[in-house]
């Protein structure tokens, strides 16, 4: 399936000169979803071993719930900073193409765990790397990072070194 049709662009958000891939009109077609949906957890499946599904916020977190369901595992969620209460938190601050961010996590809820770690899209790396970080620093192991839509010209997958990462949608 062409899942890049059900993409759509807005030039100059947020920022001028970044194009924002929106990938709610996929979200908006039951059909796509359920075959991205399955291709995500094919490639999930083939990285090895794996028992928690790690979702960024927040377009993470659709694809990252879902595919936990799909996979029947369990699903937790990485926050922008701020979001979560206080506690076990742990935190990573990163570069995106066009700022700075810090994201948190509950590190109780991933130590020992076997982790897929997925997003809406892999840019520059820095968000994916972040949240390797994340899961190492609470005691998670990385399995594999898996996002619908990958941005090759930013050559985000040079951050992530040789986690296994899969893509459906390439700019």
């Amino acid at each position: 399936m062409d899942y890049k049709k059900y993409v759509a662009d807005y030039p100059d958000f947020p920022e001028k000169g970044i194009i924002f891939r929106d990938v709610s009109p996929l979200l908006a077609d039951p059909r796509a979803f359920n075959s991205l949906l399955n291709q995500m957890a094919e490639a999930a499946y083939d990285m090895g071993d794996f028992d928690t599904v790690v979702g960024l916020d927040a377009r993470g977190f659709v694809f990252g719930a879902a595919l936990a369901s799909r996979t029947h595992c369990p699903f937790i969620m990485i926050r922008k900073k701020g979001k979560l209460p206080q506690g076990d938190l742990v935190e990573a601050t990163y570069d995106l193409e066009y700022g700075k961010a810090t994201m948190q996590m509950h590190g109780t809820l991933i130590k020992g765990k076997k982790v897929i770690i997925v997003d809406d899209v892999m840019a520059t790396g820095g968000t994916a790397k972040a949240a390797m970080d994340l899961v190492e620093a609470a005691c998670g192991k990385v399995v594999g990072i898996i996002t619908p839509c990958e941005l090759t010209f930013l050559n985000g997958r040079k951050k992530i070194g040789a986690v296994p990462f899969a893509s459906f949608i390439k700019y």
